[in-house]
This record gives structure tokens, C-alpha cells and sequence, in this order.
């Protein structure tokens, strides 16, 4: 015969041992949504720390760019006008030495055909 008395504290242990597990899975749960919220904070504290400095490295970056682009540009309005002054002093030569200019033009056009050629020979060879 099954003794009652026997199955009784049984259950009894089954039914305290599971509720010790629900207890234990509740509070370990709490302390990980603790934890989380505290870590979520932080991140949140970080990011407003940061916000500032991101900011200003950006406006610095934006800055420095800026500057680059102007000095670009203003590199090439100066290379754009020595361009028109040598223009004007090479006209101004051809109109003031219009032999010496056409001397000078063809003896720069006879070296660089030779160029030309001898590059064009040693190209053949290779």
C-alpha cells in the first residue's frame, strides 16, 4: 500500500523547491533589467558627454575645409594670373621681336620633333 503520509512532504518539497526556482529566476531577472536600466543610463550620460565634442570636431573638420578650398582657390586665381601676365609678355615680345619670336618658335618646334623621333626609335627597339 502507498503510505499518504510519505507522498505528502513530498509534493510539499517539489512544490517549495519550485517556488525557490521561480523566486531565483524573478530576482535574477530584476537584477538584469537593473543592470540594464543602469547601463542604459551610462551609455545615454556618455552620449551627452560626447555630443559637445563631436560637435566641435565637426565644426573644425567643416573649418579646415573651408580653409582648403579657399587655398585652392586662391592658388589658382594666382596660377590663373601669372598665365595671363606670361601671355601678355609672350604677345607683347612677339609684337616688340617678331623675327626673333619666329626664330625661337621654330628652333622649340625642330627639338621637340627630335624628341619626338628619338623617343619614337627607342620605343621601337624595346
Amino acid at each position: 500500500m502507498i503510505n499518504d503520509r510519505n507522498t505528502v512532504p513530498t509534493n510539499s518539497h517539489v512544490d517549495h523547491a519550485a517556488q525557490a526556482a521561480d523566486d531565483a529566476i524573478r530576482s535574477t531577472q530584476r537584477l538584469a533589467n537593473d543592470t540594464l536600466d543602469r547601463l542604459a543610463g551610462s551609455v545615454q550620460d556618455a552620449r551627452q558627454e560626447v555630443a559637445p565634442f563631436l560637435h566641435r570636431a565637426s565644426e573644425q573638420t567643416s573649418a579646415l575645409a573651408q580653409r582648403g578650398l579657399d587655398a585652392v582657390r586662391e592658388t589658382s586665381q594666382g596660377l590663373r594670373d601669372s598665365a595671363h601676365r606670361a601671355t601678355d609678355s609672350t604677345v607683347g615680345y612677339i609684337k616688340d621681336e617678331p623675327l626673333k619670336a619666329m626664330l625661337i618658335a621654330a628652333a622649340t618646334g625642330a627639338a621637340l620633333m627630335a624628341l619626338v623621333g628619338m623617343l619614337s626609335r627607342s620605343h621601337h627597339r624595346a
